[in-house]
């Protein structure tokens, strides 16, 4: 049996090397494994290659920057039977990697995620706000959604079975790779093992970029599961939103500032809806998850055709009112205007047709290729 070592590395000259040489080659061989180390430099611009070929690595080279793209590469060059990856920078302790890897060898489990939360983190290896907000945040809404049940869902040390990695078919080229992996992981419904695992202080700059990291994390999750985010609130904001709306409107009493409301949250609970189903089409459209129920009989080619209609019916109401205002209010020589509540429906009509007709075209675009 054979373990391959898959490390990413960007620049990391001065530490890439140490990181190799902890690999414990000597422990795995009188194990009974063969051990190979393959260093994925992703174009960096010192001597990153070279520090990690003369260390005992087999180095590959991948143009296309990005955690993902590193990964992918990686993996696909990676021969063994088990995959460990971890970085370069020397925070996670490839020296722990026979125990790291019991799980899979005992059989029973085909992925395994290091827990640094559960182990021992170094002083200075990991901000406060990744710590204590960033990082049990992320791994709370990773657990909601997909019920993992791991305790820290973007530890980069890792161990997978040549069959886990085939089945989880990842695809994503940035930070993203991390929760793709974890989401995939508990689709396929792979036996899933937690090691707690030391983690030190990197050397070297850090490339990680707390917020935007953490923002393209949340957002993949979205993708996968955007009801929780979308569906939901917008429906109880278009609920709410139209009742209070269609309330003052109809009791003719003068509640501008109700009206106004009522219409906000309409316009943003329709929206949230909207985007509820961009998710779910680009989702469908690219591979990351699949249409079904009600979601795919919205997505269909002949309810985006029926959405236009309804596009073009709200805008045609808004219009009519529109005119309906103006009417009446050239026949008192544009004086004062008393209609101002019927105004502002006719506003609300109208941005609803506009956000239904551009959505359903948009909808249309994203799902030309698989057919539907």
């Amino acid at each position: 049996m054979k373990v391959s070592v898959v490390i990413p590395a960007l620049n990391e000259e001065g530490i890439v090397g140490k990181t190799v040489r902890t690999v414990p080659i000597k422990k795995l061989n009188d194990i009974g494994l063969e051990t190979e180390i393959v260093v994925v430099d992703n174009a960096s611009t010192d001597n990153t290659s070279k520090e990690a070929s003369e260390a005992g690595a087999r180095v590959v080279l991948e143009t296309n920057r990005g955690y993902g793209n590193a990964y992918l590469r990686g993996f696909k060059e990676a021969t063994g039977d088990i995959m460990v990856m971890g970085d370069a920078d020397g925070t996670y302790p490839f020296d722990e990697m026979v125990e790291f890897i019991q799980p899979i060898l005992k059989g029973d489990a085909e992925f395994v995620m290091g827990s640094r939360l559960k182990g021992d983190i170094r002083p200075g290896a990991m901000p406060a706000l990744h710590k204590y907000i960033g990082n049990p945040f992320l791994t709370w809404v990773l657990n909601i959604l997909f019920q993992t049940g791991i305790s820290d869902a973007h530890c980069g040390m890792r161990a997978m079975t040549r069959e886990a990695w085939n089945k989880m078919n990842l695809k994503t080229t940035g930070m993203e790779f991390a929760s793709e992996m974890v989401i995939e992981a508990s689709r396929q419904k792979l036996r899933i093992a937690e090691i707690p695992i030391t983690y030190y202080p990197r050397e070297g700059e850090s490339k990680l970029s707390s917020f935007s990291d953490g923002w393209r994390h949340l957002r993949f999750m979205m993708l996968y599961r955007p009801g929780p985010f979308l569906l939901i609130p917008g429906v109880i904001a278009l609920i709410f939103g139209a009742a209070l709306t269609l309330l003052v409107w109809f009791q003719g009493i003068s509640r501008m500032h109700s009206l106004i409301l009522g219409g906000i949250m309409l316009l943003t609970g329709y929206q949230l809806l909207l985007s509820w189903l961009y998710f779910g089409a680009f989702g469908a459209a690219y591979g990351y998850s699949s249409s079904s129920g009600i979601k795919k009989k919205l997505m269909s080619y002949h309810s985006l055709e029926k959405e236009l209609l309804l596009g073009v019916i709200f805008l045609l109401g808004g219009i009519i009112l529109g005119l309906y205002v103006i009417s009446n209010w050239s026949t008192g020589g544009f004086g004062a205007l008393y209609q101002v509540q019927t105004t502002v429906v006719a506003m609300i009509l109208s941005l609803l047709g506009i956000q239904t007709i551009f959505s359903g075209m948009f909808l249309s675009l994203l799902l030309l290729n698989k057919g539907d």
